[in-house]
């Protein structure tokens, strides 16, 4: 059990995070199934890929569908947990770093069902054919096909459409807080497109907007007033840190040691389409 859980962890663990959008929940995932593993007869692991995959994918399934009534409460918008991808490629974080498993992405698989994110997650992320997917579920492929094609609808994406999000280049950031630094608010009104929309989840722990701030003006004002709060003279000054975080470059604000905002963005063609601010202090411990 040993050898397979060095083999299998990385990937199980993707697959776990992309279904519920949680590192937390992703690694507890991982430990419970490989626990219940060790109860298995060997010839059910005669294909530990696909027994493994099922066991996790069935555990975020109903796990998801009790976090869905706990987010019925939550204090503001909720934003997935964002996790800093190491530089070094390993079979984690090739997987992690893959376009459609972008910090966007993330957000876009809250609009499903936890079925449909399964079958989402599985065929495009880790390339199961439907064959696979309709064993795994439980379902037939027409099933899968239909689960498939709803989901992509849901996160307005086409039959045709290759599922791809335009990494955050690091040029491109260094004029964007470039652009903050000299508080030049054309400029940071360039950069936006007319549907930008900025989130932040504070959870009810620390300060955050209750709800989406929309308009490029008042994006553009609240970009702004936030980078100015700091108090920084110059970009040496500012307490910021530019990080891989999802296999993207966000940007880690900090207070001292302490990190107290993560922040990733999503592009379109070329400017600035939704801004995420994660602030909930249990959601920064992975980056």
């Amino acid at each position: 059990m040993e050898e397979l859980y060095d083999q299998y962890r990385a990937l199980l663990f993707t697959l776990a995070y992309q279904m519920t959008g949680s590192a937390a929940d992703a690694e507890d995932a991982v430990q419970d199934v490989f626990v219940k593993a060790c109860d298995v007869h060997p010839e059910r692991l005669e294909e530990p890929k696909a027994y493994l995959c099922k066991m996790v994918t069935n555990h975020c399934i109903n796990l998801q569908k009790s976090a869905r009534k706990r987010r019925e409460v939550y204090t503001g918008p909720w934003l997935p947990e964002p996790i800093r991808t190491p530089e070094a490629d390993s079979l984690e974080t090739t997987v992690v770093r893959r376009d459609l498993l972008s910090y966007a992405m993330l957000v876009l698989l809250e609009r499903l069902t936890p079925t449909e994110r399964a079958v989402f997650v599985l065929r495009e992320a880790l390339g199961f054919d439907y064959s696979e997917l309709a064993e795994l579920l439980g379902k037939t492929e027409t099933n899968c096909r239909k689960l498939m094609s709803r989901a992509k609808s849901k996160m307005g994406l086409s039959e045709e459409e290759q599922v791809t999000a335009k990494a955050v280049e690091m040029e491109w950031m260094n004029r964007f807080v470039a652009s903050l630094e000299q508080g030049d608010f054309e400029h940071v009104l360039s950069l936006l497109t007319e549907d930008v929309m900025l989130v932040s989840d504070g959870g009810g722990k620390v300060t955050a907007f209750k709800h989406p701030v929309q308009t490029r003006h008042l994006v553009a004002r609240v970009l702004l007033n936030g980078f100015k709060s700091f108090g920084a003279d110059s970009q040496e000054s500012l307490p910021i840190e530019f990080v891989p975080t999802n296999g993207e470059t966000g940007i880690l604000l900090r207070s001292g040691n302490e990190t107290i905002t993560a922040i990733l963005f999503q592009l379109r063609d070329g400017k600035l389409a939704r801004i995420y601010f994660v602030r909930n202090p249990d959601k920064l411990t992975r980056v």
